[in-house]
């Protein structure tokens, strides 16, 4: 029996602020942030065998087309995605796991409801600074990556690759002016379009140092909600559907994880040579 201590709270095995214990979550797990978006995917899934609701986090898991999934709901900022993936490892071997969320386009190319796939995220947030130095990468595993870009391809949607930068909030560190709260920093979108960041957001860089940290796979896709270059925003109807293409995507990137899995065996990388062997 696992005894509580201030550094991890766990009672006997289930998890403080997560509330699963160990074989309750799956292998692949796709990670959102809004409740909405954890529904969305788990109306998706058949057999529904767990589900738990506690603070901010909610996971569901079930099968997707015959593999068994979680998808979990984190909530929002790196403080929040801290928790989730500390505790994830602590009952779940080694996940494998695909951050499915929303953003702000910084590049005049990106439309509302395109897609990016990030291969490394511009750490902008403090969450990270608790494992890692400031110059530490964030980068997304290359496995995960290319899985994303196949899972888009065969979705047939819009979407680009490229460099994410992830905020500690979303108003002032966004650089939004707001009556009453104006950022203190003007020229931040400005800069990071220079830099050719694709996107901002709150969770990915968090999410992927710590996945390079414990050795796990993982990657991140975001739909545009808005471009922060003319200030569109997008509309309900084309939402909906973003919401929808970011999750397919998310689900169909962790089959095709878990088959690169089953192809590379005890090989320590995945390379398409495998699969004409």
């Amino acid at each position: 029996m696992q005894t509580k201590t201030a550094d991890l709270p766990a009672d006997q095995g289930r998890q403080y602020h997560i509330g699963a214990a160990p074989g309750d979550v799956a292998q692949y797990v796709l990670l959102v942030g809004d409740p909405e978006r954890a529904e969305l995917a788990a109306a998706r899934f058949t057999d529904v065998r767990f589900q738990v609701s506690r603070r901010d986090y909610r996971i569901i898991t079930g099968h997707h087309e015959g593999r068994e999934l979680s998808v979990m709901c984190v909530g929002m900022g790196a403080g929040c995605m801290e928790i989730a993936v500390v505790e994830l490892c602590q009952i779940v071997h080694r996940p494998t796991l695909i951050r499915a969320g929303s953003s702000g386009g910084l590049q005049p190319d990106l439309a509302p409801g395109d897609l990016v796939i990030a291969q490394g995220a511009l750490r902008m947030e403090s969450a990270s600074l608790g494992y890692v130095d400031v110059g530490y990468p964030a980068f997304a595993h290359a496995e995960a990556q290319l899985a994303l870009v196949r899972a888009a391809e065969e979705q047939r949607v819009r979407y680009q690759v490229g460099v994410t930068a992830t905020a500690a909030g979303f108003y002032g560190a966004q650089g939004r002016a707001v009556p009453g709260f104006r950022a203190r920093d003007a020229t931040l979108l400005a800069r990071l379009s220079e830099q050719g960041v694709k996107n901002l957001e709150m969770e990915a860089s968090c999410l992927l140092t710590l996945a390079a940290l414990h050795g796990l796979r993982a990657g991140v896709v975001c739909a545009v909600f808005a471009n922060r270059q003319d200030g569109r925003f997008i509309a309900d109807d084309a939402k909906l559907q973003a919401e929808r293409d970011v999750v397919e995507v998310g689900l169909r990137a962790l089959h095709h994880l878990a088959r690169m899995q089953e192809e590379r065996g005890d090989r320590p990388h995945w390379h398409d040579g495998l699969v004409r062997r």
